[in-house]
């Protein structure tokens, strides 16, 4: 599944380069708790890390045009350090630079895969312990403390359908809605529960969470092949 992780850049500790259109920071965090519960931990990017080149660079996590280049992307102790370098000459990273300075664009966020094992389910939320994939680190706009959303438009059918599979209880439907759309916890709980009014008003079996499963999943699907 796609996700994404957002900190305002006082959290990730931006630092501009005078003229130059490069800058450093922390794209993540390590420890925190974020408003969905979640917690990233030391050594969660360490294979994609090493697996991979390092993440592209795109503005608001538009993939069509890269505004720079990331030269170094490592962990240590405090959470995922970056430096970028914004492209010469390029009209959407000269405007990208001028937001940063002026605090207009006041956000970093991550995007990338995480599948189950990536993480330990508890109580409070997940403990990720590994990214299994981190395709692209962006400046944004809204920055949050934790947004975390799934941009259905930019998943393959494929990989929608995988995240799909993944889903074996209503809480983890729940937490698939918070990632899909950035709901909170509370506004996901109600919309599966209307959900469950609506796909079975009137059927004896409206609480079997196996039928509600199926249904929920006959639906995304669709709406997988949809979008592909």
């Amino acid at each position: 599944m796609l996700v994404r992780k957002t900190l305002s850049l006082s959290d990730v500790q931006l630092k501009m380069d005078g003229d130059a259109g490069t800058f450093e920071g922390y794209a993540s965090v390590f420890g925190g708790v974020d408003s969905y519960g979640d917690t990233i931990v030391r050594g969660a990017f360490a294979a994609t890390l090493q697996a991979n080149a390092s993440p592209k660079m795109f503005y608001n996590h538009d993939w069509s045009m890269p505004i720079g280049k990331w030269l170094a992307a490592k962990e240590d102790d405090h959470g995922l350090f970056v430096k970028g370098e914004l492209t010469p000459n390029l009209g959407l990273a000269s405007d990208v630079r001028a937001g940063m300075l002026h605090g207009t664009i006041d956000g970093l966020s991550i995007g990338g895969y995480l599948k189950k094992g990536d993480y330990d389910e508890t109580d409070e939320g997940r403990v990720i312990r590994t990214w299994s994939s981190l395709v692209e680190v962006s400046p944004v706009v809204f920055p949050a403390d934790a947004a975390a959303r799934v941009d259905l438009t930019s998943v393959k059918a494929a990989e929608l359908d995988a995240a799909i599979a993944e889903i074996e209880t209503i809480r983890e439907f729940e937490r698939f809605l918070r990632d899909a759309g950035g709901f909170s916890k509370g506004a996901a709980t109600a919309l599966v529960a209307r959900a469950k009014t609506i796909c079975f008003a009137g059927d004896p079996e409206a609480d079997s969470e196996a039928k509600f499963k199926q249904e929920l999943s006959e639906r995304l699907q669709r709406l997988a092949r949809s979008i592909a």
